[in-house]
């Protein structure tokens, strides 16, 4: 498939698989990367991805095993793709620009975007242009500077971060903005797992998950709720192989059947190969969209009755009574939930939900894992609160082999977090900079990405600055979205290819192309390393071994530190420049401000680096109270009106993020196409839809107002009863930007309410 055409849409569809990875993955893998590159850059990167002296996979953020424990080829499928695609020969030249205009470029797919690969220079759409052209690094970066000085407030730019950018330019961008006068700071945590921040910081005093990797593999019992690991992080297979292999056992709970939740087929084992792989999930719980807070519930006043009727057998009234306050309050209101509700909302029978309480009797070492199936719902928050609950009730904070594990999506998403990208970082935080810098950070809150859009969208935010990552495409009500960009009086995009984001200008626009992760970084005093954090509290380093794909590129820090010195000067005294030349003199500043990172440079000099502090495993709870926190969570369930269905947007198989690299979803069958809508053939009946037929998504919310994604074939697929699926960002314009989770503001891009109504040209 060529980088420069689209592929046709010609539909095809196949029984969905029930396995992954094995040899299939491999193949795939090699032939996309072969068609970006060279076989020795091939080669180059991919025996170097995610080993203790290479480079850390730019996909997920799932942790590697310790060093001397990695497989030679210690990567996915997906991963081989992601890293090169960063590294593909093609590139973006200023040629490329005078061809096409900003209009026409607008016009053309992500995946074609995508696909002319790496940006080699600075470039600038002035007011009024059509066509982006070349400018030099200092005109834009003085051009982006007297922007910012000639707002009347700091309020007025936003700042945001994807999970792509490491841990030395998330820290620098934080103290640029911060210095400069604001906290708007948002960043993707806010459109994925948000919610799971807000809900472990409440009831365990740390938005982190408490477990590694050692305490998946010695796991007893494992759930595995609302998240697609063969797509979105295929190694976790592997780990709950390994799992398996020891003994414990597994609950899937999804609203799809996922293939590599069914059975695994290890690349690099024979039974992965020729024989049939290890099945994975010892039990499918095919629950309704928005079901789990329910099924969750359902759990603990199970174990509730349990404990009444042999005490002192099945809750840990030890740990209870030692490390948690509310539980009293907990018990008396979980003993009021409703079973009629249960089932309903949950579509499962009391048999199936009884069978997990049986299992989870059997088990002393219990995890739950979970992704944006969960926290992208309205009631968010308050499902993974009693998910907190039900670790709590036997003792599963804190003890080897259990815990809380929110599994993310983006390699650094969690580092940039712990940096200080966030627009409310408690005052201890702004108390270390002030310390640190000598300046008095802003305390005010500062916006997120739902509330930055709002801004734009009302004028009261004119400038914005995004690092990595492709904002437009990332977040919802699309066409809000990029009327609120356009609206800008400067866009700026630190890049390394192509996006979206880049062909919604405000009146000036600029892309500043930076080194990739897999670019060697070289400054005044040699070499430079970055370092991530893991899914997992895991710290460690990241080396480029290829070429700069420009010799006009420069590293992120290079221009967030240039930026802030041409910004600010002299006040406050910080040394943009010796950040610059020696990223290890960052490292000293993050060590004396971030908890945990104490003599930084020497630890992460470690092969594999090092692991975060995290309190609840050492049975501190950094709460008010000092104590783990039990809550009482209202039954909830969302609520669809006859004739509608819920609607949840997701990744196909051949995609990261909002990029996909074909227009295929190979586990579920779905081939050359990507405006389908998958919907259970009951629904489908009921609704009076044929399968195969192309309708228009029209999503329903208060305001009144009519938000259609037009032309997709129905796909009749064992969705959840009340269901559907389809992809994103296709269908993020569905999703309205007042459509947020409670507490955590996160966009509700797995509860859309929807109604299917036949295509105005399918006649």
């Amino acid at each position: 498939m060529s980088g420069n055409e689209d592929p046709s849409d010609d539909l095809k569809v196949t029984p969905p698989k029930t396995w992954a990875t094995g040899v299939p993955a491999v193949a795939h893998a090699l032939e996309y990367s072969l068609g970006q590159t060279s076989p020795r850059r091939t080669a180059l990167t991919l025996l170097n991805i995610n080993q203790a002296k290479g480079i850390d996979c730019p996909g997920c953020a799932w942790p590697e095993p310790a060093p001397g424990k990695r497989h030679l080829n210690e990567y996915c499928e997906n991963g081989a793709k992601h890293i090169n695609d960063e590294a593909t020969s093609r590139r973006v030249t200023p040629d490329f620009f005078r061809e096409h205009s900003i209009a026409e470029l607008d016009g053309k797919s992500d995946y074609w975007l995508n696909q002319q690969g790496r940006l080699t220079e600075p470039m600038v759409k002035r007011p009024g242009g059509t066509h982006y052209e070349p400018i030099g690094w200092d005109e834009a970066l003085d051009l982006l500077a007297g922007e910012l000085k000639a707002l009347a407030s700091p309020d007025e730019a936003l700042f945001y971060v994807s999970g792509r950018l490491s841990n030395e330019g998330a820290f620098l961008l934080q103290l640029f903005a911060r210095a400069y006068g604001t906290n708007n700071l948002p960043d993707c945590s806010n459109m994925c797992h948000e919610s799971s921040g807000s809900a472990m910081s409440e009831t365990l005093g740390t938005g982190k998950g408490t477990v590694s990797l050692d305490d998946i593999h010695n796991s007893d019992l494992i759930f595995v709720v609302g998240q697609n690991p063969g797509t979105n992080h295929p190694r976790m297979l592997s780990a709950l192989e390994e799992t398996k292999r020891n003994g414990g056992r597994i609950v899937a709970v999804n609203t799809l059947p996922e293939a590599g939740l069914n059975r695994f087929k290890h690349p690099q084992r024979p039974r992965g190969v020729v024989g049939r792989g290890t099945q994975i999930a010892d039990q499918f719980l095919h629950i309704r969209a928005g079901g789990d807070l329910a099924l969750f519930q359902a759990l603990n006043l199970l174990l509730l009755e349990a404990e009444d009727a042999a005490p002192g057998t099945v809750l840990d009234r030890s740990f209870v009574e030692r490390n948690t306050t509310g539980f009293a309050e907990f018990a008396e209101h979980a003993r009021q939930l409703s079973w009629e509700h249960v089932l309903e909302a949950t579509g499962l029978s009391r048999e199936e939900i009884e069978e997990v309480h049986e299992r989870v009797l059997k088990s002393e070492k219990i995890i739950v894992c979970w992704a944006m199936g969960l926290t992208q719902h309205k009631h968010g928050v308050p499902t993974i609160r009693e998910i907190v609950n039900f670790l709590m009730l036997r003792g599963n904070i804190g003890k080897p082999g259990s815990g809380a594990c929110p599994v993310r999506g983006h390699s650094n998403v969690q580092g940039d977090r712990t940096m200080g990208v966030w627009e409310r970082m408690p005052q201890k935080f702004l108390d270390a900079l002030e310390k640190e810098f000598g300046f008095t950070p802003p305390a005010r809150h500062g916006l997120d990405a739902v509330n930055g859009i709002r801004a734009m969208y009302e004028g009261r935010a004119k400038l914005f600055l995004g690092v990595a990552g492709n904002f437009v495409r990332a977040t919802p009500d699309s066409a809000v979205t990029e009327e609120a960009m356009r609206g800008c009086r400067l866009t700026a995009h630190i890049s390394t290819k192509l996006n979206r984001s880049h062909t919604v200008c405000g009146e000036t626009a600029l892309i500043l192309p930076t080194l990739g992760r897999s670019d060697r970084d070289f400054q005044a005093t040699g070499e430079q390393f970055i370092t991530v954090e893991d899914s997992m509290s895991e710290v460690h380093a990241s080396r480029g071994k290829l070429p700069p794909a420009s010799p006009h590129l420069l590293s992120e820090v290079a221009i967030i530190g240039r930026l802030a010195e041409k910004t600010l000067g002299d006040m406050p005294h910080i040394p943009w420049k010796e950040f610059e030349a020696d990223y290890g003199t960052i490292r000293d500043r993050i060590s004396r401000v971030v908890p945990g990172f104490e003599d930084f440079n020497a630890r992460v000099a470690v092969p594999g680096g090092f692991r975060l502090p995290n309190p609840p495993n050492e049975g501190v709870f950094p709460t008010p109270s000092g104590k783990a926190v039990f809550t009482r969570n209202d039954f909830t369930m969302p609520q669809v009106p006859e004739g509608h269905l819920l609607l949840q947007t997701l990744r196909s198989h051949d995609q990261w993020n909002t990029i996909w690299y074909a227009p295929n979803d190979r586990y579920r069958g779905i081939h050359n196409a990507r405006r389908v809508v998958m919907v259970n053939p009951a629904d489908l009946d009921a609704l009076g839809v044929a399968d195969r037929s192309t309708v228009d998504l029209v999503s329903v919310w208060r305001d009144g107002k009519e938000r259609r994604a037009e032309n997709f074939t129905v796909v009749a697929y064992p969705a959840s009863r009340g269901s559907a699926a389809a992809y994103y960002p296709e269908t993020n314009v569905l999703v309205p930007l007042d459509s947020v989770a409670d507490i955590s503001n996160c966009p509700t891009s797995k509860g859309v309410v929807v109604r299917l109504e036949p295509a105005a040209d399918a006649a």
